[in-house]
């Protein structure tokens, strides 16, 4: 079983303080996994699962045994979907208000915990917020909270880091490396996001189209978001289409990215890029490789912003001269790392690179060349500031998260 790097960061998180842990991501992405994995920690544990019919009750009806009478030791008491509970978040307040002193709670969701408002803000400074993401290259090397946003580089196999590109990072297909079932998996996961979180929670009739939407989107994977050609493609408003990628992003299908305007010179004020949460499901070769390199970038600014290294962010970058980069990671609202993706590291430097990198001066400025051979040195090393530079895929993921 391989050893998420999100069950670190939770024990250590429990051993310390004692606020709530909310841990929230894709169906699938390894929340049970990661939560059965932090029990072993814990003298005495509960699970429920609110899909679960006997679990369910059981919240309702207050009838959960670790919180009617003290035990010795430490207790963890797990909470699987209680989001879709319309007063969950009282309901939550009541149980840590009263039993925090002695138990942990643990709170897991596949939406982002967010999009549920009828409880308000009544948890509001007691918990903390974690968001899991499929395997990454560092995660999969070194699955080991450190101190720093950076890594050392370690190697990645070949073998590993092509299942990585061809299969996602979600841990069933990973690590059955199988295009037959990843076939099976991907369809069965969409039918479940449509069918179960989309059409039952938020009780949208216009599911069918929904689902249209979303296979548009994985075909525009990379670019830009065009409101218009997509409401006349799918026969309704443009302000419906921009209310349903918000779904498709509450419910971790997709993700986007807004253009970085601040310091830039004649910037285009454009539309969102859209990427996907599973990148192998991107038919166009150049464009999963971009997606994969946005999906280590994003959760690398998530991880890092959760675990309060700073507040990160991930950007494009774009002008009225057509100069364009890919990423921009910003850090406290100022230019921290600027990435341009290649599928050969053979490519020369980006005169985009050069030319962002004279305005916005971000200590980190790389050329990923997806196809480049491990190269055993730190990308991030202190001689390497400010200056545009080519760097080899897996070395440069091999440093995050």
């Amino acid at each position: 079983m391989l050893k998420r790097i999100y069950e670190d960061i939770i024990v250590k998180h429990y051993s310390l303080h004692n606020e709530a842990i909310f841990l929230s991501g894709p169906r699938q992405v390894g929340k049970t996994t990661i939560s059965e994995a932090v029990a072993k920690n814990f003298d005495h544990t509960t699970y429920l699962n609110w899909d679960n019919t006997e679990d369910r009750h059981r919240i309702l009806e207050g009838n959960i045994p670790l919180l009617k009478e003290k035990v010795l030791g430490k207790s963890l008491v797990t909470f699987d979907e209680i989001h879709k509970f319309d007063r969950w978040k009282t309901y939550l307040k009541g149980l840590f208000d009263h039993h925090k002193n002695h138990i942990s709670f643990l709170v897991t969701g596949s939406s982002r915990l967010n999009v549920y408002r009828q409880g308000g803000d009544s948890m509001m400074g007691r918990y903390f917020l974690y968001r899991a993401h499929p395997l990454s290259v560092g995660e999969l090397l070194n699955p080991s909270a450190c101190d720093t946003e950076i890594k050392a580089p370690l190697k990645i196999s070949d073998e590993y880091f092509q299942a990585l590109i061809d299969f996602g990072g979600f841990p069933k297909p990973y690590t059955a490396a199988n295009v037959r079932f990843y076939n099976r998996w991907k369809n069965q996961r969409l039918e479940r996001l449509f069918e179960e979180d989309i059409r039952d929670t938020l009780r949208i009739q216009e599911a069918a189209k929904i689902q249209v939407l979303a296979n548009i989107l994985a075909y525009q994977a990379g670019f830009q978001v065009n409101y218009t050609n997509l409401s006349k493609s799918i026969q309704v408003a443009d302000q419906t289409i921009r209310t349903w990628i918000t779904y498709l992003e509450s419910f971790y299908y997709c993700f986007t990215i807004k253009p970085w305007s601040s310091n830039v010179a004649r910037s285009l004020v454009k539309e969102p890029i859209v990427y996907l949460w599973d990148w192998a499901s991107v038919a166009n070769k150049g464009m999963k490789h971009q997606n994969l390199i946005a999906s280590h970038l994003l959760k690398a600014v998530h991880f890092w912003t959760d675990e309060g290294f700073g507040l990160f962010e991930l950007w494009y970058l774009r002008d009225q001269q057509k100069n364009e980069v890919d990423f921009l990671v910003t850090k406290d609202n100022q230019p921290w790392l600027m990435v341009e993706v290649k599928s050969s590291f053979k490519e020369p430097l980006s005169k985009s690179l050069y030319h962002f990198q004279n305005q916005l001066k971000a200590p980190y400025c790389f050329q990923v060349g997806i196809d480049g051979d491990y190269i055993d040195e730190d990308c991030f090393n202190s001689k390497n500031l400010y200056a545009p530079l080519k760097v080899p895929a897996r070395t440069f993921l091999s440093q995050l998260v």
